[in-house]
């Protein structure tokens, strides 16, 4: 991806996606306000849920995404090319069209529509992998829009509200009376282990991607993840923390995740605000 593109492309980008995942939003929304038996669920092979909400919504971003830009799509809902095509992909977007199904399914209102622009790490040479640049993150109930771009900032605006620069916490981890986001579809054995750990911590459940927008926007100081996730359910959530001053860290190497392996599944990781040392 050339210079103009990563310079300035992104932040120009951000309107037109913002725009449209409000209208994958509404797609979702549309089907969200029916009776159930319409919702046409069922699972897929990995016994996770689909809804007509996903398909729906994957269709309007897909679509705009082709007539938009020239760059590959990889979503939740269609079949990822192999290795051997995306690893050379230079740009890419990554999307997850609905992303806490379960979320859907409960009518909680926990659920996001995630658009991300990824970069590949070296230009020279894709197949290192890539990064997202530019990242919106939707939840149509909510009315809240979260989106961020490399070097512009973290914002968060509402369908009524001008948008507002948000900021993690900053703290250490052997603070007291850390907050800690976990997931109300995923808590399991591990990740209470690593709460137990805090002094007098209190913990905030939430689904879907809006769990990362809990730190990204100063709410919660930590989100560890120790169950499996993919590639699409964390990239557009990771810039967002990032340009809003944390970090997404793999759990073992402690370095930022890394996107467009040939293995699509997230390693386990921590969402952390602003932590010194």
């Amino acid at each position: 991806m050339n210079s103009s593109i990563t310079v300035c492309g992104e932040s120009v980008l951000l309107h037109p996606i913002i725009d449209l995942a409000v209208k994958a939003g509404d797609a979702i929304l549309t089907i969200y306000e029916k009776p159930t038996e319409n919702w046409g669920m069922q699972s897929k092979s990995d016994d996770s849920p689909l809804t007509k909400a996903d398909l729906a919504a994957n269709a309007v971003i897909c679509e705009r995404l082709k007539s938009l830009h020239s760059f590959p799509i990889m979503s939740e809902e269609t079949k990822a090319p192999s290795y051997d095509e995306r690893s050379a992909w230079s740009a890419y977007w990554c999307v997850d069209p609905l992303d806490g199904t379960k979320e859907f399914i409960k009518r909680n209102g926990e659920f996001t529509v995630n658009i991300a622009l990824m970069q590949a790490v070296d230009d020279s040479n894709p197949a290192y992998g890539a990064r997202p640049v530019l990242g919106v993150v939707y939840a149509p109930v909510l009315k809240k829009i979260y989106f961020a771009a490399s070097g512009v900032g973290a914002y968060m605006k509402t369908l009524e509200s001008d948008a507002a620069e948000i900021k993690c916490l900053e703290f250490s981890e052997s603070d007291e009376n850390l907050v800690l986001v976990c997931s109300r579809s995923h808590l399991d054995e591990r990740t209470q282990k690593y709460l137990d750990g805090f002094k007098n911590a209190t913990t905030k459940s939430m689904g879907s991607s809006l769990k990362f927008m809990l730190v990204a926007s100063g709410e919660a100081h930590i989100y560890p993840r120790m169950a499996p996730t993919m590639e699409w359910d964390t990239a557009a959530s990771q810039i967002v923390v990032e340009e809003a001053g944390g970090r997404v860290l793999h759990a073992d190497t402690n370095k930022p995740l890394r996107y467009n392996k040939e293995e699509l599944r997230n390693p386990y990781f921590y969402v952390f605000g602003k932590m010194t040392v």
